[in-house]
């Protein structure tokens, strides 16, 4: 930052403290005054350097390649024609790119090393993880997603995870028809529900389990995120919500997995409280290996640890409401109970 710059070089100093701001006050050099302005209005508003870093890295790639009109990553780049749906064969086998913390913050939830003793442990042991890089740097777009998703379904997975979500959907109907081709091949999908503290059953958030031309996809897990605090202030204050279009809550805050290159770090989102869903599927699974895309649904959905009647806050808002009306279950994800429910239904079968 440069205004730390400045006054580190002024004063020789390593860091910047409140006792050096205030030798500033003394000083007619309008730079300095200016980079105290700027330390004061980042304390006003309680931002240190570490957020502002997190901002950067966030919407710096937003401003140059989202928002940048000149930039056209689809040809050049990936050899993409945006207006064939259906195409094959554009993209490249590059998985990591800039920003790569989102995706392995996420592979680390579900599948971290359990045995080495180092960072953090996954959900799930054995397990094999087919990383799709189908967003990057939040470009979603339809055909992608789509497209991402049969792959997926043609390459041998039985769980998707789906850490992303937009407001619009102009090809929603290219996408439902992969979800289609994914509830037939016996697929389970799992989706973040959004991180916009908005009710669903009123605001869209795409994909989604409502097919266009009518429907509901039977084999899909939509889910909210709970924070690790307790009473009114459970949910996830960020958390999108619905009593008919949000399934099941998992946590969501502050949660410690991989970032990259052999770092560690906390992250707070739907986009992690999705895998933490996805990741209990997978432990299911690899025990049950038997049960269906609907069957393994159900059992993690009826499963869920059910809170209904207790008082929350709205996600977003200052008042509250029974946690039973913020998704179709009133429950958070429970591998114990998931567990315990499928071996249930195999004696059965």
């Amino acid at each position: 930052m440069e205004a730390k710059n400045d006054i580190k070089t002024e004063f020789k100093v390593d860091s910047v403290t409140d006792e050096i701001l205030e030798k500033i006050t003394l000083i007619s050099n309008e730079k300095l005054q200016k980079a105290k302005r700027i330390y004061k209005i980042l304390g006003e508003v309680n931002l240190d350097e570490a957020k502002l870093a997190e901002g950067y890295e966030y919407f710096n790639p937003l401003i140059n390649f989202g928002l940048n009109e000149d930039y056209n990553g689809r040809s050049e780049v990936i050899g993409d024609n945006p207006k064939i749906l259906n195409e094959k064969g554009y993209g490249n086998n590059e998985v990591e790119g800039p920003n790569a913390y989102h995706g392995t913050h996420i592979a680390g939830i579900i599948a971290a090393d359990r045995n080495n003793n180092i960072g953090t442990k996954g959900i799930v042991e054995n397990v094999k993880l087919m990383i799709l890089r189908a967003v990057p740097s939040g470009d979603e777009r339809d055909k992608d997603v789509g497209n991402a998703i049969k792959y997926a379904v043609d390459n041998g997975a039985k769980v998707i995870n789906m850490s992303f979500g937009k407001s619009l959907s102009p090809e929603k109907e290219y996408v439902d028809e992969a979800v289609k081709y994914a509830e037939e091949k016996g697929v389970l999908l799992i989706h973040a529900a959004g991180n916009d503290n908005l009710d669903l059953d009123k605001d869209d958030n795409f994909p989604n389990k409502f097919f266009k031309n009518g429907g509901v996809a039977n084999s899909w897990i939509e889910v909210g995120a709970i924070s690790w605090k307790t009473g009114n202030d459970l949910t996830a204050d960020f958390s999108n919500y619905g009593k008919t279009k949000v399934d099941i809550f998992a946590p969501g805050v502050d949660l410690y997995s991989l970032g990259i290159n052999g770092k560690y770090r906390e992250m707070s989102g739907t986009s992690m409280a999705a895998p933490v869903v996805t990741g209990v599927a997978a432990l299911v699974l690899s025990y049950f290996p038997n049960i269906s895309a609907v069957q393994l649904k159900d059992v993690l959905l009826e499963s869920s640890y059910k809170i209904g009647n207790k008082d929350v806050y709205i996600p977003g808002k200052t008042t509250t409401t029974q946690f039973k009306n913020l998704s179709s279950t009133g429950g958070i994800v429970n591998a114990y109970n998931a567990l315990k429910l499928a071996q249930k239904l195999s004696e059965k079968q």
